[in-house]
């Protein structure tokens, strides 16, 4: 479905709670982003997979098919450490509410749990039996969330390691899984193109979303809010879903090139409301969440731009690419 003024008035509600949290600016938001690139950080030996800021905004972490993790600070690009440990290359990666914990979903079948500070590993978590290919904590950080290439969705207990549900959840790989806001919900997306809802507590299958003729979900992530879930497909497409009762498919934006990988996409929340995209061009792509309109492209990669990710309180965006470049990069906004 196209949007149209219901939908409009719908998604206009994403940003509402957080909002009210916060005290009223006086700086007018831009209609347009003005974002540059200010640092290139290099060091990892293969291509970059996932890139994510602390929720403190201290430090960016980047994985990468080297096995690694980096930790970088997120305002000057120093390089602090690396975490080493998985034998196989990373493909996601999250932190903990309080920054102190990363977990990363790794080739070799396992999620590790590492301390940020120390460097050190805390846990592995075993079971899955394929490529662990998502995570998430949920907000409380007593929980991650895990899907995999066997096609199942794992929660696991933080504190003991152990795995307290396995969702048989879709016919084909797993390529995304998100808590939303309150850790009530898990969001999966898959290859057999679906997306699914699930009830954290029970496992319990609450809503199911197909793309259309079926296309391959390739992304997923709760809005802000938790009300709205973004979702990727492998035909150059993101599509923001109210997925309650309706399961209405509220806006479409395209322009950016997406028929491969999975590409990670985010909303930029600091800055106005955008929607912050890799794609397949080696650019980045925002896009105006309400007009749907393309407002800035990054040019500075010189492959895939697989990931992206947005600063919890600065205008602040990173990137990470392919194997061609296998740099992160830190833009900023003037």
């Amino acid at each position: 479905m196209e949007s149209g003024p219901a939908s409009m008035s719908s998604s206009s509600y994403l940003y509402q709670e957080q909002q009210q949290q916060q005290p009223q600016q006086t700086e007018s938001i831009p209609q347009t982003p003005n974002y540059i690139l200010k640092y290139t950080l290099k060091g990892h030996l293969k291509s970059i997979s996932s890139v994510k800021f602390s929720p403190d905004g201290k430090w960016l972490a980047s994985a990468s098919a080297d096995k690694t993790i980096k930790i970088w600070g997120a305002y000057d690009g120093k390089f602090e450490r690396t975490l080493e440990g998985h034998k196989e290359g990373i493909s996601d990666i999250a932190w903990s509410q309080d920054s102190k914990l990363i977990c990363s979903a790794s080739d070799d079948k396992t999620i590790k749990i590492w301390d940020v500070e120390s460097g050190k590993m805390v846990k592995t978590l075993k079971g899955h039996k394929e490529y662990v290919f998502g995570v998430s904590f949920n907000p409380q950080s007593n929980l991650i969330v895990s899907g995999s290439f066997d096609e199942n969705v794992r929660i696991w207990d933080v504190n003991t390691g152990e795995c307290t549900k396995m969702i048989s959840a879709h016919s084909d790989p797993v390529t995304g899984v998100h808590f939303n806001r309150d850790g009530t919900l898990v969001v999966s997306g898959s290859y057999d193109g679906t997306v699914r809802i699930w009830d954290t507590t029970t496992g319990q299958l609450l809503n199911t979303i197909s793309t259309e003729d079926g296309k391959e979900v390739s992304f997923v992530k709760f809005s802000p809010n938790g009300k709205f879930v973004l979702a990727g497909t492998l035909d150059n497409t993101l599509r923001l879903w109210s997925y309650n009762n309706n399961k209405k498919c509220l806006k479409t934006y395209t322009g950016h090139k997406n028929e491969k990988y999975c590409i990670f996409s985010t909303f930029s929340v600091t800055c106005g409301k955008w929607i912050v995209t890799g794609s397949e061009d080696n650019l980045i792509y925002i896009y105006n969440l309400q007009t749907r309109e393309i407002v800035q492209t990054l040019a500075g990669h010189e492959d895939v731009v697989l990931t992206v990710a947005c600063h919890p309180t600065e205008n602040i965006i990173a990137s990470g690419a392919l194997e061609k470049d296998r740099s992160v990069k830190i833009w900023k906004h003037m």
